[in-house]
């Protein structure tokens, strides 16, 4: 019975594992410094090459240096 239970259960599990692996990789993604910094330059060289508009560009950039601000906030709370 219990075989009959894991061979079920098994894709449930899988989903739940791939679905922690991928909010984990958010979470990196979301509180490395390094990581906002290099979108913002590579946001800066769209912007020079002509390949996005101004408005596009300060609206990125808000939101990129809002979670940049925000990712030090949280640094300085945790010292």
């Amino acid at each position: 019975m219990f075989l009959i239970d894991d061979i079920l259960l098994s894709p449930i599990k899988g989903l739940i594992y791939l679905g922690k692996k991928i909010d984990e990789l958010v979470e990196r993604e979301m509180s490395d410094e390094g990581l906002i910094k290099e979108k913002l330059m590579a946001l800066q060289l769209q912007f020079e090459m002509d390949e996005i508009d101004e408005t596009e560009y300060d609206k990125r950039e808000a939101e990129l240096l809002d979670l940049l601000e925000k990712i030090r906030t949280e640094k300085q709370i945790e010292s």
